[in-house]
């Protein structure tokens, strides 16, 4: 064999050895959780040098998506690093259509008996125990059919979650029946009005298939209402980059009950994404949302 030969050899030996570490510490980043007997799966950062009773912030993907997706994308760990606090990206299950989901209701949905409720509040119970985190400062954050999610967690389990931040959500009319509104959570949707999957005008008649769901105001109001907020702050943000065609207006309602809040970036030409990582550049999304649920933090 020639010396070129065996370089060559050699190179693809070591590039194999690489590839199968590297497929292997992809593999290795999910973790497994048991859930009503189905091993459910999930991602956990934490920073180097955490504080025992460090925050705990859960994020979720969207319909199609999964959870090391929105891990990349959303930038939160760098967030995290930052200012102290753990995240959990989990994974949704796979439908009848081989898409990672949320069991939120929608129409195409009917007959799924997927709790994902149970299942979030289950996991954020172990985690709190497992890495000594707080039970008190736990929030949650979502992209899309993961917004969804939100909603339906501050619906169903409002004492797990202190506060929620919604990106390109939306509530379902199926969620107001049940809502349990006695416990005040703090709410912070980001929305762009020419969304065209979950649209800031809603789809009261269900055309989409998702199923019927209001306008995006009407949901503010219903969360401004039932967490009795008493003073609203209406407030352009700078348009810091004009070559993404949008702006944001804020709108934010104060003084709820416990000191609830509810808050609405209305990205004017805004579309189904996550601000700072595409679309609009106003702001960076992950940033602005942990600095609204640091609000919310107890001792």
């Amino acid at each position: 064999m020639t010396q070129i030969m065996k370089l060559t050899s050699l190179r693809l030996f070591l590039t194999t050895i690489i590839l199968f570490f590297a497929i292997g510490a992809l593999k290795a980043q999910y973790l497994e959780f048991e859930h009503n007997d189905q091993i459910r799966e999930y991602i956990y950062y934490s920073p180097p040098n955490i504080q025992m009773g460090a925050p705990l912030v859960f994020v979720l993907h969207g319909y199609t998506g999964d959870a090391s997706s929105i891990e990349s994308y959303a930038g939160m760990n760098a967030i995290a690093d930052q200012y102290g606090f753990a995240v959990c990206y989990p994974r949704g299950t796979v439908d009848f259509r081989g898409n990672r989901f949320w069991n939120v209701g929608y129409d195409f949905h009917k007959g799924v008996i997927v709790d994902d409720v149970d299942y979030l509040i289950q996991l954020a119970s172990y985690l709190q125990n497992q890495h000594k985190l707080s039970s008190q400062n736990t929030f949650v954050t979502g992209m899309s059919n993961g917004g969804e999610m939100c909603y339906l967690l501050a619906c169903e389990s409002p004492s797990t979650f202190k506060a929620i931040a919604p990106v390109a959500g939306m509530m379902l009319q199926s969620f107001f029946k049940n809502c349990d509104s006695t416990i005040p959570v703090s709410i912070f949707e980001i929305h762009g009005t020419n969304d065209n999957v979950n649209r800031f005008n809603g789809d009261i008649a269900g055309k989409d298939g998702w199923g019927a769901y209001p306008d995006i105001p009407f949901t503010i109001k219903y969360w401004v209402k039932s967490n009795g907020c008493t003073s609203t702050q209406i407030d352009t943000l700078p348009n810091i980059n004009t070559k993404d065609s949008s702006y944001v207006i804020s709108e934010k309602h104060l003084n709820g009950t416990n000191e609830s809040q509810v808050w609405l970036y209305k990205i004017i030409n805004g579309g189904h994404d996550w601000p700072g990582e595409s679309g609009n550049k106003d702001f960076e999304t992950s940033r602005q949302i942990w600095l609204f649920f640091s609000a919310f933090l107890t001792e």
